[in-house]
């Protein structure tokens, strides 16, 4: 009896001692990588080389089942970073834009609807225009007033003052600004003419494309 359970124990030892073996042995991880020559290595450890050159990590099947690059330099890293940067930016501007085309959709149900608010748009720049202009209407003639008062004393051969040569002074800027905030408005309206019509042109096409994806 004592001779049989001393075989059983044998036996139960040499089987979990294969199992054991068996599983360190599946559970193994082998290394390849190729040298700056070409020449395939393989390995069971991980080296300098390996690392340097980028390598696979393969399973007992020969199976490939990771690749790691190889190690970049810091001009490389740079670069790369640089690069993943401006994919990243450029992948946002085509959610952004994607985003911005299907509220434009939702907001305007047809073209009338775009082209309605598109007016309103002008209108109320050609209201805040119309005032600049009564403005510099008014202050040119302000301007106008002091400079005849000067013409006056100049030809009574008197002195121009100089609280009067300042106010003309002063009001020269004030009538050079007001010019100037036009002439912005000015062309701030036709840069919206012209936008407005590429976003117009562009609500068009994104129609044209939905009405193509319904198979109308």
């Amino acid at each position: 009896m004592r001779r049989l359970v001393l075989i059983v124990s044998i036996a139960l030892s040499l089987g979990l001692a294969g199992t054991a073996e068996a599983q360190s042995h599946s559970a193994s991880v082998h290394y390849r990588w190729v040298d700056a020559s070409g020449l395939a290595h393989y390995s069971d450890s991980l080296t300098d080389d390996a690392v340097k050159f980028g390598y696979d990590i393969i399973n007992n099947d020969g199976m490939t089942v990771q690749h790691v690059g190889r190690q970049l330099s810091p001009a490389e890293r740079a670069a790369a970073d640089k690069q993943a940067a401006e994919q990243a930016a450029q992948q946002q501007a085509i959610d952004r834009q994607k985003r911005n085309d299907l509220q434009l959709l939702n907001t305007y149900p047809d073209e009338d609807s775009l082209k309605a608010q598109q007016q309103q748009v002008l209108e109320t720049l050609d209201e805040q225009m119309n005032t600049t202009r009564a403005n510099l209407h008014s202050q040119d003639a302000a301007l106008t007033d002091l400079l005849n008062r000067a013409a006056d004393d100049e030809r009574a051969k008197q002195p121009v003052p100089k609280f009067l040569n300042d106010q003309i002074a002063t009001q020269r800027n004030v009538v050079a600004n007001e010019r100037a905030l036009l002439q912005r408005q000015q062309a701030g309206r036709e840069a919206t003419v012209q936008q407005q019509a590429r976003d117009l042109q562009h609500y068009r096409e994104l129609r044209a494309d939905e009405k193509a994806d319904r198979g109308y």
